[in-house]
C-alpha cells in the first residue's frame, strides 16, 4: 500500500531563518513559522489559537531562506515531517518533529526588495 507524508503551511516567520551547517559542513536554514487558527465553541464564542512549526530547508532553497525569510515574513511552505529520537543522559526518550521544506512561496513583497527576487524556490530531488 502507498504512503504519504506531506504538509502544507502557510503562516508568519516567528523569527529571522538562521543559517546553520551540518558536521559535515552542508549548509541548510531554519525558522519558526506561526500558523494561526480560528473556531467557534458551540456557545458561538470566536476562538483564536497559534501553532508553531520548525522548519528546515536545505541546499538552493536554505540559501533563498537564510537570505529572504525574515521575521514577519508570510509564507506558503510544502514539504514533509521529520520526527527525531534521541536519548540524554538521564536515558530519557525525546522526540522532536520538524518540517523539512521542498518548496518555499513568499506571500508578501517587501517595498526594498528588488522586483527581480525569485518569490518562490522548489528543491529539487527532496523525498
Amino acid at each position: 500500500m502507498p504512503s504519504l507524508n506531506r504538509v502544507q503551511l502557510i503562516g508568519y516567520l516567528g523569527r529571522d531563518a538562521e543559517a546553520r551547517y551540518t558536521a559535515k559542513g552542508t549548509k541548510y536554514a531554519t525558522f519558526s513559522l506561526a500558523v494561526n487558527r480560528t473556531w467557534k465553541s458551540a456557545e458561538g464564542e470566536k476562538h483564536e489559537a497559534t501553532d508553531w512549526f520548525n522548519v528546515n530547508a536545505w541546499s538552493k532553497l536554505g540559501d533563498f531562506t537564510a537570505q529572504y525569510l525574515k521575521k514577519g515574513r508570510l509564507v506558503l511552505v510544502e514539504g514533509r515531517l521529520q520526527t527525531d529520537r534521541w536519548e540524554d543522559t538521564k536515558g530519557e526518550t525525546h522526540y522532536r518533529t520538524t518540517v523539512v521544506a521542498r518548496s518555499i512561496q513568499l506571500l508578501d513583497r517587501r517595498p526594498e526588495e528588488p522586483e527581480e527576487v525569485e518569490t518562490s524556490v522548489v528543491e529539487e530531488g527532496v523525498d
